[in-house]
């Protein structure tokens, strides 16, 4: 999907998400291609705070996007 289409989708799946989801899980927009998505969830993973939507445009080499959870990092994961 296009980008602002995967804008929209991820606010609709926030809206609909329950909220342990939104608290334990990143739900971010990352590129459709499956290298570019690896690498951009590498970096953001790192530092999630200094990510925004728009961050994941600058890995996408083709303009085709997907919404992506994954759970998060917590401190206790040692």
């Amino acid at each position: 999907m296009k980008y602002h289409e995967a804008v929209a989708h991820k606010k609709e799946s926030i809206q609909n998400a329950h909220e342990s989801i939104i608290r334990d899980y990143h739900i971010i927009i990352v590129p459709a291609n499956t290298d570019e998505s690896k690498k951009y969830i590498e970096d953001f993973s790192k530092n999630p705070e200094a990510y925004d939507d728009a961050s994941c445009k600058k890995y996408c080499t083709d303009d085709n996007y997907e919404v992506v959870s994954f759970r998060k990092e917590t401190e206790d994961s040692n």
